[in-house]
């Protein structure tokens, strides 16, 4: 999978450049100027893959940056980044304050920053394991807690084991043989196609509606994570 760093930094020059050494490093950008654009820009990406880190100005030509941080902070949990010539102790602790996982002063190193991101994307994928996240579908596996949008989700164990094995295997094609071993391992009860069936689709209801599609059926062959 790409990692996708959303870049919202009015100075063309400097976006640029960031840009650049970025995606020498072999990351995907995507230059924003704006509040504005950042917000379209973010929109778009989420419907195909969320950003993995947000890099920032604080003063922006539409308000400030810190706004903008509280309001992405509020859609999905991606790291955020300031870079900013703003160096009061004041505004340093409000990017912390608001959610940001580091707060950079301009002008700043190029290497630094880069090893910054790395350490920031490295420790964000380890976390992301624990943590499903699209923006409207949020499943925390270790306290197998589910929220769709904004409310509870509730689910059985078998459909809860279901939902991992699926998720996990974002784009494979599981077959029903695969599916119905995996569960009858998990539950000790005896499953069949039939009731496989079932299960996936009173998943599919309490987790999908017209905008979301996580499961696909692959007809006479099995299911696939489409999320």
């Amino acid at each position: 999978m790409e990692k996708i760093i959303l870049i919202v930094e009015d100075d063309q020059e400097l976006n640029k450049s960031l840009c650049y050494a970025l995606e020498k490093e072999g990351y995907l950008t995507v230059p924003a100027f704006s509040l504005q654009e950042a917000k379209s820009k973010f929109e778009e990406l989420k419907v195909r893959q969320m950003p993995q880190l947000l890099i920032q100005d604080v003063n922006l030509p539409d308000g400030e940056g810190f706004t903008f941080c509280r309001w992405i902070k509020k859609q999905c949990e991606i790291p955020v980044l300031f870079l900013s010539a703003r160096d009061l102790e004041e505004d340093a602790l409000k990017g912390y304050d608001v959610g940001a996982e580091d707060y950079i002063t301009k002008p700043f190193s190029m290497k630094i920053l880069l090893r910054k991101i790395s350490l920031i994307l490295n420790r964000s994928q380890t976390e992301e394991k624990k943590i499903y996240d699209d923006g409207n579908l949020y499943i925390d596996w270790e306290r197998a807690r589910i929220m769709v949008g904004k409310a509870e989700c509730m689910v059985t164990p078998t459909e809860f084991r279901l939902l991992k094995i699926l998720a996990e295997n974002k784009g494979k094609l599981l077959t029903y043989d695969i599916l119905l071993e995996q569960l009858w391992d998990c539950d000790g009860q005896f499953v069949d196609k039939h009731t496989l069936a079932v299960n996936i689709n009173r998943l599919r209801k309490k987790i999908e509606d017209t905008e979301h599609k996580y499961i696909s059926n692959v007809y006479g062959m099995g299911y696939q994570w489409v999320g």
